[in-house]
C-alpha cells in the first residue's frame, strides 16, 4: 500500500510540475497537458487532483490551486536544482542530467534542497535558462557553504575559473559575451578588479564592467 502511496504522489508532483512548466509556455489548456504528458491516465489523475484541491478544472482550462502551486513551485526547484548540481559539479551529460533529475525531484528533502542551493551559490536559472523558484536560503542570502559556483565579482584576483553559465539581463549581452569567447565551458584568469574586471581567455584579455561580471557565474579551478 505504501509503495502505491508513492507512485500516486509521483505521479501527482510530476503533473503539478508539468502544469508549472506549461504556465511559464502561456499555456494552461487541458489539451496542451494531455499531448504534453507522459501519463495516460493523466485525465482520472486530474480528477483526484481537483478533488483534493490540487487543481482547478474548467472547460479547457487547468490551473493550479495555492495549495498545488506550493507543491509544484517545490518540485520545479528541486528538479532544477538537481540539473545544475548534476550538470555543473558532476559533469554529467544533459540527457542523464534530466533523467536522474527526474527522480532526484520526489527524493530532496527541504534541508537537502537548501544545501545544495547554497552550495551551488543560489542560481538563478537550470541549464536550459529556466528560472529557479527561490527559497528561503536565497532570501536570507545564506553563506553556510563555501558555494562552488559563484559570480566572477566574488573570484579571487590571479584565480583560474571555468565559466559554468550566464545569467544575462537581455539577449544582447549573451551575444556579445558569446562574440569575445566568455561562453559557459570557457576557462579564464581574473587578473584585476579595479577600474574595470579584466580577464584572459585563451591569448586574449578582455575588459568587462561590474555588472556583466556579476551575470559570469564560474566555478574555480586548481581547488
Amino acid at each position: 500500500m505504501r509503495g502505491e502511496q508513492g507512485y500516486r504522489r509521483k505521479r501527482i508532483e510530476e503533473l503539478l510540475e508539468e502544469i508549472w512548466t506549461l504556465k511559464e509556455e502561456g499555456r494552461s489548456s487541458l489539451s496542451a497537458l494531455l499531448e504534453f504528458t507522459k501519463d495516460e491516465d493523466a485525465e482520472r489523475l486530474l480528477r483526484h487532483m481537483a478533488e483534493r484541491g490540487l487543481v482547478e478544472l474548467a472547460d479547457d482550462r487547468v490551473e493550479l490551486t495555492q495549495e498545488g502551486e506550493v507543491i509544484a513551485r517545490e518540485v520545479v526547484r528541486r528538479h532544477r536544482l538537481a540539473e545544475r548540481l548534476l550538470s555543473d559539479v558532476l559533469d554529467v551529460s544533459e540527457q542523464l542530467a534530466e533523467s536522474h533529475a527526474c527522480e532526484f525531484e520526489h527524493l530532496l528533502s527541504p534541508e537537502v534542497t537548501e544545501s545544495v542551493c547554497t552550495f551551488l551559490g543560489h542560481p538563478p536559472t537550470c541549464p536550459h535558462g529556466k528560472p529557479i523558484p527561490r527559497g528561503d536560503c536565497c532570501r536570507k542570502f545564506r553563506r553556510e557553504l563555501s558555494p562552488l559556483v559563484l559570480p566572477l565579482t566574488e573570484l579571487e584576483v590571479g584565480s583560474e575559473a571555468k565559466i559554468v553559465f550566464i545569467a544575462p539581463r537581455s539577449h544582447a549581452t549573451l551575444d556579445r559575451l558569446g562574440s569575445i569567447g566568455i561562453v559557459p565551458g570557457s576557462v579564464l584568469r581574473l587578473h584585476q578588479k579595479r577600474p574595470a574586471f579584466v580577464v584572459r581567455v585563451g591569448e586574449t584579455e578582455l575588459a568587462l564592467d561590474e555588472e556583466v561580471a556579476r551575470q559570469i557565474y564560474v566555478k574555480r579551478l586548481g581547488r
